[in-house]
């Protein structure tokens, strides 16, 4: 009876003992930039042949919380899989497309095959936010 009672405690106090999870957040060194921010679709007559694949590869499907950069963003650091804050937004935005050189300081939201919605967007300064890696050994413990 000791024993099964001994068990039983000992299974509740691995039960009850969390590991403290890290925020997401706190793995990266944000860097805040104002830029101009448009929508685009995956539709053939505003990218390519292949609308759902982007310059990285990455498929791309409705719903999905993607944007593309303009190439000297890429060299600021907003390289692929990058994370980023739009404000206005709620989600955190990864980088999986590239632009166009002609355009500068610049990101597209990808809003799936909604062309009402890119046309709602239309074009605005928005400030953002993006996340660069922290070294692993100056992450926070908790």
């Amino acid at each position: 009876m000791r024993k099964k009672m001994s068990i039983i405690l000992f299974l509740l106090f691995l039960l009850s003992c969390k590991k403290a999870e890290i925020p997401f957040e706190e793995y990266y060194t944000w860097h805040k930039l104002k830029v101009t921010a448009s929508a685009y679709n995956s539709l053939k007559n505003q990218t390519d042949s292949n609308p759902h694949i982007t310059a990285f590869g990455d498929s791309l499907k409705p719903g999905l919380n993607y944007i593309a950069v303009s190439r000297d963003l890429y060299r600021k650091g907003l390289k692929h899989n990058t994370p980023v804050k739009i404000k206005g937004f709620d989600s955190i935005f990864f980088v999986k497309d590239r632009m166009h050189p002609r355009w500068k300081n610049k990101i597209d939201i990808y809003m799936g095959v909604d062309v009402k919605a890119a046309k709602q967007w239309g074009r605005k300064k928005v400030s953002i936010s993006y996340g660069v890696l922290k070294p692993l050994d100056s992450v926070s413990r908790r």
